[in-house]
């Protein structure tokens, strides 16, 4: 697969190069030449523009602080640029102080992203730090098995070219809802993030799946 990546940052360098370990081509495009020739030239990819990058191959992945989208689209032409109708993956978070979603009560990061651009955005990759990404499939395993990555998205075609991706990695797609769900997603993502941050592991927070489960295959209970 072909794929674009936006951006010369961290998540840009973990996932860009762990496609490009996967047999994929990926053009690393971003706002310094000078970073995206050695983005590019290190990961064994292919450097070129923000605008290079947002047409090129299968999809699209955004990697760019979020504070920086708005200046970004407006030069790549917003809806009826190049990321128009095209597969782009969104991992941004929109995430300001207080570790409180900049989106506020309007509609998250993805949507706002999705009616700007026209184009078939997927929520991916961005509830995890680029770390995690750097890893291989058995270093980022949970202890029931193979990491799973929420997905969420509108355009079923656009689902499974990322679902492809994330098998690539070593992980197992988890398909969650449409964009609706990804503020969701987002807001959870800042939650956990405030978690990490404080040195509190989120996994203390829940029981066993069978444990919660329990009710539902025994005939449910009143809530």
């Amino acid at each position: 697969m072909r794929i674009g990546v936006l951006g010369t940052g961290n998540m840009a360098d973990a996932l860009g190069t762990r496609w490009v370990a996967a047999g994929h081509e990926v053009l690393f495009g971003g706002r310094s030449p000078e970073r995206s020739h050695a983005l590019a030239a290190r990961a064994g990819g292919r450097p070129g523009t923000l605008g290079e990058a947002a047409s090129f191959g299968d999809a699209a992945l955004l990697a760019l602080p979020h504070d920086a989208l708005a200046d970004v689209l407006a030069a790549l032409g917003s809806g009826t640029g190049a990321l128009r109708g095209r597969t782009l993956i969104d991992c941004t978070n929109a995430i300001g102080p207080g570790l409180l979603l900049t989106t506020g009560t309007g509609p998250g990061a993805a949507r706002t992203l999705a009616r700007i651009t026209g184009a078939a955005v997927v929520k991916a990759f961005n509830h995890l730090p680029d770390s995690v990404w750097r890893l291989g499939p058995l270093a980022a395993a949970t202890t029931e098995g193979p990491l799973a990555v929420p997905l969420c998205g509108d355009d079923e075609a656009a689902l499974e070219t990322v679902r492809t991706l994330v098998r690539d990695l070593g992980h197992v797609p988890l398909t969650v809802g449409g964009l609706e769900r990804a503020d969701q997603l987002e807001a959870v993502t800042a939650f956990l993030i405030g978690l990490w941050k404080s040195g509190h592991d989120p996994r203390t927070l829940l029981p066993p799946f069978e444990v919660v489960t329990a009710g539902d295959r025994a005939g449910g209970r009143e809530r």
